[in-house]
């Protein structure tokens, strides 16, 4: 015959209560101390029945035990109270960096030109002389890469010149020597035949 499922309730009959916490009690002190014998644990088990009365089940002192449990029940609190804690600073941090970026994106359009209907006087004048400010590094930068670019176009205008110059020597040089060349090998050489010694030459 199958069991019935017990209806999780509180049984209104006193005895039929009295009995079920009965047999109920002797099965949970003995689940306890198979699991101290089994898996080597260390467990306490306290009872108070609806008249008070006290039924307890431990692997060692229960006083050591309860003990272990509240510095253990501490740790946990304390942990608890510093995961807390930084959760609170990161949000507090996130809250922080959301309000810097959208003040910065409300500046970037106030810089461009847009939503200046609520901006007043000194604001505006606030805007206007960070766009000057801002101007004035643009064309400071502007001049400097102008400034290096002309010198690298000077310095390359010296090696061409320089280039040029070795070139037109070089030519200048070949042009020489085909002349000497051509005069070596088209021109007629005099030659003076004479016998005697030199000093009696007749000029």
């Amino acid at each position: 015959m199958v069991r019935g499922k017990t209806q999780m309730k509180r049984i209104e009959n006193e005895s039929n209560r009295q009995v079920t916490f009965s047999k109920r009690r002797n099965g949970l002190l003995k689940k306890a101390f198979e699991l101290s014998v089994l898996c080597d644990a260390e467990v306490a088990l306290i009872i108070f029945s609806t008249r008070g009365k006290l039924y307890e089940f431990s692997t060692s002192s229960i006083n050591k035990t309860v003990e272990r449990y509240q510095r253990k029940i501490k740790d946990f609190t304390l942990n608890t109270k510093g995961i807390q804690e930084n959760t609170q600073h990161l949000k507090e941090c996130d809250n922080s960096a959301t309000k810097k970026i959208e003040h910065l994106e409300l500046s970037k359009r106030k810089l461009l030109g847009n939503e200046l209907d609520t901006c007043a006087i000194d604001e505006l004048q606030q805007i206007e002389e960070q766009i000057e400010r801002s101007l004035s590094k643009i064309r400071a930068r502007k001049n400097q890469l102008f400034r290096e670019q002309i010198e690298k176009l000077r310095e390359q205008e010296r090696y061409l010149l320089e280039e040029n110059r070795h070139l037109r020597d070089k030519c200048r040089i070949e042009q020489d020597n085909e002349l000497i060349t051509e005069s070596l090998q088209g021109g007629e050489v005099e030659t003076e035949l004479f016998i005697g010694r030199p000093e009696r030459r007749m000029v």
